[in-house]
């Protein structure tokens, strides 16, 4: 998945009609957005074509899906149906479970990314400690599509080795979280960028001076 300037908006507005408003203002500077939970349970599944039909964008549904084989499969299938090109799926539950997701979107002609680790403090409790040998299990399976995340550089670097080269990562937690842009994309092939633009009063200048900070680094991921 190729992804303009190597920004992806994480649109976490819970105001349908907010979300469109303000994603339309930096439409120009990126193509793929990440939807999750708090935008489609206030509005409803639909909201995922909304975004495509009105945006021309590409859609990330950022489900975290984490069920048994047969959930999973249900709930790929149903999001790729509503129009989503890709769906995040954790790598915890297991090589069943991943594969089930894998299944169905290779049926609906979408994409997975397998999170294996994530960017807020309390991930290392768990997950930040098996984060390297889900990876290691998603090489295995064939998973070309990795998230993992700017705040902690060291695991992000530690996955890219793992993964090689030729997958893509994509890093949430630049911005507020505290992960810095520039050094995350030395590793990843993207950022996700959330409340540092849709919490701006001037989202397109603030996504302006950010790709301005980014320069040339990485304009075709590592």
């Amino acid at each position: 998945m190729k992804i303009k300037n190597n920004i992806i908006l994480a649109m976490d507005l819970t105001d349908p009609s907010e979300a469109l408003r303000v994603t339309g203002q930096v439409i120009d500077y990126i193509d793929t957005v990440k939807i999750g939970y708090p935008l489609v349970l206030s509005a409803g599944m639909g909201c995922i074509q909304e975004f495509k039909e009105e945006l021309q964008c590409k859609v990330i549904a950022d489900f975290k899906v984490a069920d048994i084989p047969e959930t999973n499969e249900k709930i790929c299938n149903i999001t790729f149906e509503h129009g989503a090109d890709a769906i995040i799926v954790h790598g915890f539950t297991g090589p069943d479970s991943i594969k089930a997701c894998m299944d169905a979107a290779n049926k609906k002609g979408g994409e997975i990314f397998l999170l294996v680790d994530m960017s807020h403090p309390g991930s290392g409790k768990f997950i930040g400690r098996v984060s390297e040998e889900m990876a290691r299990l998603g090489v295995q399976l064939g998973v070309e599509n990795y998230v993992a995340p700017a705040t902690k550089p060291e695991s992000l670097m530690g996955i890219r080795r793992i993964v090689g080269e030729g997958a893509f990562i994509i890093s949430p937690g630049v911005g507020f979280q505290g992960g810095e842009a520039t050094e995350t994309l030395k590793f990843a092939n993207a950022i996700i960028v959330g409340r540092t633009i849709y919490l701006s009063k001037n989202p397109r200048k603030t996504i302006e001076e950010l790709i301005k900070i980014l320069g040339d680094v990485h304009q075709t991921g590592p």
